[in-house]
């Protein structure tokens, strides 16, 4: 199969404690990656502000905002300007009460594209997003680009081989994972290295099963609740007050789940990184899993549990 070559870019930033630093520094990041060749540029989960799902406080509802709106008009602009195709991450309000954790990709004329409602919802310590987020309803569907068909899925999605599976099953040619994940402090370095090898691992097996390169996008830096919260009393709480140390290592792998490029655990990066799209195809011809499939023997998978 002929090479269609794709170069891309992974945004991995810290937060900065007001939006206008934010705005600064992610612009500058997709410039540079633009300069640099990019042709799609990948931003981390809720990258307009800090991970505010530390806590519950329905005060943090006021942050969410139309799509389209502010930042899907401020990303279509940098996207159109900059001839790429920009993935990135919007708390979005559909109603009063009724909010998504969704991606957003604008093509390279600045239209947007598609929007992804991130579907499974986590409720931990730390990252209390049921609280915050409605479970996401518009399926698991790529997005046609200039780029490419982009299967994107966000954050605890990554965790699931059917989102990617049903991703791959549409035809998208790539997997995009824009994230927000880290450790709490207070675990042993020994935890902390398995819980980063199984982040990175899973990864790797939905694009080797599915025989697409994938990339994953993470934020950077510790980041704590803020003086303002309650966090009360326990062991949760004192979870909680120690905040998050996001965990970095933004990556790119290929369709064997051979690794491209990896960012390191703790510095802010733009990950480059040229994709063979073309690859896929002669990976499937010679690791047939879709083929082989026994669809004809999956039902139970629509069982919560096999009693």
């Amino acid at each position: 199969m002929p090479s269609k070559t794709l170069k891309s870019g992974c945004v991995q930033l810290r937060h900065r404690p007001d939006d206008p630093g934010n705005r600064r520094q992610l612009t500058a990041a997709v410039e540079q990656a633009a300069r640099q060749g990019c042709r799609l540029v990948l931003l981390p989960e809720l990258h307009a502000g800090a991970y505010f799902c530390q806590t519950e406080d329905p005060a943090r509802c006021d942050l969410a905002e139309p799509v389209p709106g502010p930042t899907t008009d401020w990303l279509g602009s940098l996207a159109r300007e900059l001839d790429l195709v920009l993935v990135g991450s919007v708390f979005e309000r559909r109603a009063a009460g009724i909010y998504h954790n969704s991606a957003v990709v604008l093509d390279s004329d600045g239209h947007l594209a598609g929007v992804y409602r991130k579907m499974h919802i986590p409720d931990d310590p730390g990252f209390y997003e049921k609280f915050y987020f409605t479970p996401g309803d518009l399926g698991f569907s790529p997005v046609d680009t200039a780029a490419g068909r982009l299967g994107v899925l966000v954050c605890w999605d990554q965790w699931f081989p059917e989102a990617a599976r049903l991703m791959a099953l549409a035809g998208a040619e790539l997997l995009l994972y824009p994230t927000a994940i880290g450790w709490d402090p207070a675990d042993d370095p020994a935890e902390q290295a398995r819980q980063l090898d199984a982040w990175i691992t899973v990864q790797r097996g939905h694009a080797i099963a599915n025989g697409l390169p994938l990339l994953a996008c993470n934020r950077v830096g510790h980041e704590v609740a803020g003086p303002e919260c309650d966090l009360g009393t326990g062991p949760e709480a004192d979870a909680v007050a120690g905040g998050i140390a996001f965990w970095g290592n933004s990556f790119c792998c290929g369709p064997q789940g051979e690794l491209l490029a990896r960012a390191p655990a703790d510095d802010e990066t733009l990950l480059l990184t040229e994709i063979d799209l073309g690859r896929a195809e002669q990976v499937r011809r010679i690791w047939p899993f879709l083929r082989d499939r026994r669809i004809d023997a999956y039902g139970d998978l629509l069982r919560r549990w096999r009693d």
